[in-house]
């Protein structure tokens, strides 16, 4: 059963698959929102941490 959260962006619907697991990175339709998946009951979204460069240190 898949369930529906809203975008942390864009405030639209996101699908989240049945099969969707905790900590999981997914993408919103709408805006391109790289979302990672806090808590699946009750399902919570965060913006995926952007990966930066640490250039070797």
């Amino acid at each position: 059963m898949t369930s529906n959260a809203t975008c942390p962006e864009c405030d639209a619907d996101v699908n989240i698959p049945a099969d969707a697991m905790e900590n999981e990175l997914i993408a919103c339709a709408d805006c391109g929102a790289e979302l990672e998946i806090i808590s699946l009951d009750p399902v919570e979204l965060e913006l995926a941490p952007e990966v930066e460069e640490d250039w070797g240190e």
